[in-house]
Formats: C-alpha cells, sequence, structure tokens
C-alpha cells in the first residue's frame, strides 16, 4: 500500500507502451464484483453497466442487509469510464444500538493503461465519497480513495489479480488513513462460468486490521447479463463475522453513439 504513489507514476510512465485494441461493444461483461479486486479494464466506450448485490453479514451478534450495492459504469472513452457508487441501504436486523439507512454516495473515473509487457492488466481508480447518507450510517467526510487494481491470464483458464488501495475515511471527525491490499485466484471452469478464492485486509491508522477469505462465483446468463454468489468469514476480530451474498448485473451497449 505504500507504494500505491511509486505505482501510479509507473503506469502513466509505461502506458504509452504498445497496448491490445480496447474493449470492444460486442465483448462479454466484465464486472467489478463479486470480489473485492476491482477489474483491470474498463467497459466499452458508449457502454452503460449497472452491477447490484445484496449482503447478509453477521458481526459479533449484529446482524445486517445491505443493498442494493449499485455500481454504474459508464465508458466515456476507449480507456477511461465514469462510476458512481449509488447510496446503499443498510439494515440492522438484530443486535444493540442498530442503525438503518441510506450510505454516501461516491463519484470518480478510473483509467486502463493495460495490457502491459507480461500480459498484466493494469487501471487506476480515482474517487471521492460525498457525505449524503443518513446521520448514523454517513461518514459526515468527503473521503477520497484511490485504487490500483491488476490481472494476469495464466494457463489452463486460471488467473490472479489483486489490488493495491488507500482510503482517507472520516472517523470521530478526523482522518484515519486505511490501506488495503487484495490477491485473488481464479479459474474459468466453463466459458460462462468461474469461481475464485481471495484474501482482503484494510490496516488502519487507528484500529485494528480487518481481514478476511472470501470465496465466490459467477455465471453470464448471457454475453451482457451476469449472477453471482459469493461469501467470506473474517479473519482478525475487528472482521465481521461471515457474510453471503448474491448479485446481478448487466449492461447496456451504445448509450452513446461513437
Amino acid at each position: 500500500m505504500h507504494r500505491a504513489g511509486r505505482n501510479l507514476l509507473v503506469a502513466f510512465t509505461i502506458a504509452a507502451y504498445g497496448q491490445s485494441p480496447p474493449p470492444a461493444a460486442d465483448s462479454e461483461i466484465v464486472t467489478d464484483r463479486p470480489d473485492i479486486t476491482e477489474s483491470g479494464i474498463v467497459v466499452p466506450k458508449g457502454t452503460l453497466q449497472f452491477e447490484n448485490g445484496l449482503t447478509w453479514t453477521g458481526d459479533h451478534g449484529h446482524t445486517t442487509l445491505d443493498l442494493s450495492e449499485t455500481l454504474v459504469r459508464f465508458g466515456v472513452s476507449d480507456r477511461s469510464e465514469l462510476r458512481i457508487v449509488v447510496p446503499n441501504y443498510l439494515e440492522s436486523l438484530t443486535g444493540p444500538a442498530s442503525a438503518s439507512g441510506f450510505g454516501d454516495v461516491a463519484v470518480g473515473m478510473k483509467q486502463q493503461f493495460g495490457p502491459l509487457p507480461g500480459e498484466f492488466d493494469l487501471s487506476v481508480i480515482i474517487a471521492l465519497s460525498i457525505p449524503t447518507g443518513a446521520d448514523r450510517i454517513s461518514s459526515h467526510g468527503y473521503d477520497p480513495f484511490i485504487k490500483f487494481p491488476w490481472s494476469k491470464n495464466l494457463k489452463d483458464g486460471w488467473s490472479i489479480g489483486g489490488m493495491e488501495s488507500l482510503f482517507w475515511y472520516t472517523e470521530d471527525r478526523r482522518r484515519n488513513l486505511t490501506g488495503e491490499s487484495t490477491l485473488y485466484i481464479e479459474k474459468q471452469i466453463t466459458k460462462p462460468w468461474d469461481a475464485f478464492a481471495e484474501y482482503g485486509g484494510d490496516f488502519q491508522q487507528w484500529g485494528g486490521s480487518k481481514e478476511v477469505a472470501h470465496f465466490g462465483t459467477a455465471y453470464k446468463i448471457t454475453p451482457k447479463n451476469q449472477i453471482d454468489f459469493h461469501f467470506g468469514f473474517g479473519l482478525s476480530h475487528a472482521t465481521p463475522g461471515r457474510f453471503f451474498a448474491v448479485g446481478y448485473s448487466f449492461r447496456i451497449d451504445n448509450v452513446w453513439k461513437r
């Protein structure tokens, strides 16, 4: 996570080298879910993509439901997309001092640099969370974050990837700089069906680390429609004990004519 600034400089330096063509409108849907790691590519130019989900979480006697986890992605150029995180609704089902309501909206951009030498896909995501949520849900601050997702295809349908991120969260009216690292391995079982195993860890300036083991699968019911299921459990005390989730994503091409 401390390499984030250096990685950004390297990415801009090598972006001018030869790259394969950007995603085409007739390509299959590629989503940033269900794993924590975002994809290393953008949606095609002129494409509008909606990624949605629902998560049930059990956290030391508290249970919550999150929906609709909607991320809207719009391809504004061959290698750039606009991103909007729609306010998520959090419903506390059990536990003392429960809170319910909508979270904050976030807006940002994603820039694709890869494939790079060695057939690595690499992108940078820069975004800002805006305090629009309910009083007990919102951070009450303008919270920037930056992510560097990468991936690489291996042999026989296997692939690996990960992401290094920095978040400037507002907690109790002060910044709590948080670094996040993820690493996954994925297997394409059939052409429309894949499964993954992933590690994710948040390391805060103040407070304990939050680490999870994460597993899931995604299936393309059509080239532009995908369903997913994933689950995980905490590896540290500060992390929710377990969670289960489902999702549905779809893509609309040629919203904006080239």
